[in-house]
């Protein structure tokens, strides 16, 4: 318990009250429409953030998320009523709803026990923003209507469109959709100039106090919210029949997986933004307390809001302190103030909800993916529309799933490169993205980026078939991104193994984990390893071959027909892309920025001039030494420095990074 106060602190406190009175006044209209959705009273949406709320901020690792009534379970258990024909607001629907409520508890309980939060390591990212957006934008939609005049909707977006164009049809009111424009634009454009202020709670007291004074809204025919009697409510039993058990048990469990999904999605995500750990099984049962403590109110199942967690993040909400105030503004209402609730204007307060949802999309991650991944970008669609066309749970299903699909389409197709060496360097570049690197004498260097199995072992057979030259004497496998084979994998690397032999050719591993050697010996391949087809490092395999440094290279490698400075260019770009210029002149004004205020004659000038490059920090500190040795006159000239000085510095480094390579291969 109080996991989520842990992260209170005294410069904190100030934002915590603001965003917890926020939170207070926004889940009035919030909570009365989802417990109206639910077929309850709409007090009971109010019942339902006092008590629930106190106890998921006690229980609750999270510091920032907000609990309480929401659209997922108040949908559910509508439809659910209305399928058993049981009509809104009847005693019948008042005794239904907290059976519900108790059993979606126990579920959440059974799932806390078989410890059921470890399964949300298995959403990414994609999968999170397209559920989160989904969710959003589902509730956007549900709430449209009451923004001209009509009432909100529920289900999905084949329910949505039609009942959006029902509602302006039979109930549009220009006046109320006059004002729900005029409050979204203001809360947009203070959140643009003034992202801190709270322009949705100065809008809705606004409101409220001109509608005291003028009744504009009786005036235009706009909608208030209807009075509600004073009190907290009342503790009473659910009624435990057999018939009203069995639905509850069904209902729930639907109701259950929904919660611990949506809100266990949507807590790792904020916790993502703002750097904090959940704990998914803690969640799980502050989602099962809360729950079981609302079926004894009397009220509908409750939910982490989206919504309501995305205005505590913009208004600095940093500790569960904002659920405890939140709760105590809600029983102030409740007991002192029920009154003010018939003076809010239905638009008004729809528009600070619409807002809160559209800052609680994840679009801009859409936009990212679409430019650097369009697999993912995809994986975030699927997810969006699989919850704004089928419904939240079948949204994450569609999501994971294509998660699942993208993995093995990665691992199918993992990266792989050819290796050589660059005179007078000290490792393997890839040969296609380094234009000097240049293949060794009848080696082949072949670099395989994933675990060997049976989805992508004919890729890599492949690979090396198509390598082999007619002086190809020796192929040696960079492993280091192979953690694991499986039985397909093993097989078919034993029979490329003794192929290649019997064409006089020498296949060597190295780089890979000792765990690929035990498995070559489960598998039965062991004998690769026995006859020396395992090496620790590629020098090593190249040694056990008779091959020192400097290495013989291929003659006959066709040349890429690059100039020096290409080549420099485009081993930058290796790192940095499109920008490989741009983050070159950065790189040697950095190290240039202080260099003709020191004497290169100077005994002292070396350690300077190390003191300045250790820095910069570049991705090559070879190729930004050729860049400048080639560059000296033209770099003196731009930045004022002596040529002498900008040929010290490139000497007393050079010989800096000689050393170093000497003394490391020794090691």
């Amino acid at each position: 318990m109080l996991k989520g106060l842990k992260t209170l602190k005294k410069d904190t406190i100030r934002n915590d009250i603001i965003s917890g009175f926020i939170i207070a006044l926004v889940s009035i209209p919030i909570s009365m429409g989802y417990a109206q959705i639910a077929g309850l009273p709409p007090q009971y949406g109010l019942y339902g953030s006092v008590i629930p709320v106190i106890l998921f901020a006690l229980f609750s690792s999270s510091p920032q998320y907000i609990f309480g009534i929401d659209a997922a379970p108040a949908a559910l258990v509508g439809g659910t009523l209305a399928g058993l024909g049981i009509a809104s607001g009847s005693e019948e629907a008042m005794v239904q709803v907290p059976i519900i409520a108790f059993f979606t508890g126990i579920w959440l309980l059974i799932f806390y026990l078989m410890k059921f939060g470890k399964l949300t390591r298995f959403v990414s990212s994609p999968v999170m923003g397209g559920f989160i957006s989904g969710i959003c934008s589902t509730i956007i939609l549900m709430q449209m209507p009451k923004l001209f005049g009509g009432q909100a909707g529920m289900g999905e977006l084949r329910e949505l469109i039609p009942h959006i164009i029902f509602e302006f049809k039979s109930s549009f009111n220009l006046s109320s959709i006059l004002i729900a424009a005029v409050c979204i634009t203001v809360i947009q454009v203070f959140k643009k100039i003034m992202p801190k202020f709270p322009a949705s709670v100065i809008v809705m007291i606004a409101a409220a106090a001109i509608q005291y004074f003028t009744d504009f809204c009786g005036k235009l025919s706009v909608n208030t919210l209807p009075a509600v009697e004073r009190g907290l409510g009342s503790f009473s039993v659910p009624d435990f029949t057999l018939n009203n058990s069995y639905t509850g048990i069904v209902s729930g469990f639907t109701i259950a997986i929904v919660i611990a999904a949506e809100t266990l999605l949507a807590e790792h995500n904020f916790a993502e933004k703002n750097d904090y750990i959940i704990d998914d099984d803690s969640e799980l049962l502050a989602f099962s307390v809360c729950n079981i403590a609302a079926s004894f109110i009397g009220v509908l199942p409750v939910n982490g809001s989206v919504s309501r967690s995305s205005m505590n993040d913009q208004f600095g909400g940093k500790s569960q302190l904002t659920l405890l105030f939140a709760s105590a503004v809600m029983a102030c209402i409740l007991i002192f103030c029920t009154g003010f609730i018939n003076y809010l204007p239905v638009p008004v307060l729809t528009s600070i909800v619409v807002c809160a949802l559209w800052s609680g999309t994840e679009f801009h991650l859409a936009r990212q993916l679409r430019r650097s991944s369009r697999k993912e970008y995809y994986i975030f669609l699927g997810a969006f529309f699989g919850v704004l066309i089928f419904g939240t749970i079948y949204g994450v299903v569609i999501g994971v799933i294509l998660s699942f699909l993208n993995v093995i389409i990665r691992e199918s197709d993992p990266p792989t490169a050819f290796l050589g060496v660059i005179p007078g360097r000290n490792h393997f570049y890839d040969l296609e993205t380094y234009a000097k690197a240049r293949p060794i004498k009848n080696v082949v260097i072949y670099s395989f980026k994933g675990n060997l199995f049976f989805a992508n072992i004919e890729g890599f057979k492949k690979d090396i078939e198509n390598s082999i030259r007619d002086d190809t004497k020796y192929i040696i496998v960079d492993a280091g991104g192979i953690g694991s084979l499986d039985s397909t994998g093993a097989a078919a690397l034993g029979s490329l193994y003794k192929r290649l032999l019997n064409r006089g050719i020498q296949l060597f591993f190295t780089e890979h984990i000792s765990k690929v050697n035990e498995e070559m010996r489960t598998y039965g391949v062991g004998y690769i390893v026995e006859k020396g087809g395992v090496r620790k490092t590629i020098s090593d395999a190249l040694a056990a071959v008779g091959y020192v440094r400097p290495y013989p290279l291929c003659d006959d490698y066709e040349d890429q027909n690059v100039t020096d400075d290409m080549a420099i260019l485009q081993e930058f770009e290796w790192a940095f892309g499109n920008d490989a210029q741009h983050y070159i002149d950065i790189y040697t004004k950095k190290i240039l920025s202080n260099a003709k205020a020191i004497d290169p004659d100077d005994s002292h000038a070396s350690e300077e001039f190390e003191h300045l490059w250790d820095s910069v920090s570049p991705i090559s500190d070879h190729i930004l030494l050729d860049f400048m040795e080639r560059k000296s006159s033209e770099l003196s000239e731009k930045y004022d420095i002596d040529e002498k000085t900008i040929r010290s510095v490139i000497l007393n480094h050079r010989e800096t990074l000689v050393k170093d390579e000497i003394f490391g291969h020794s090691l």
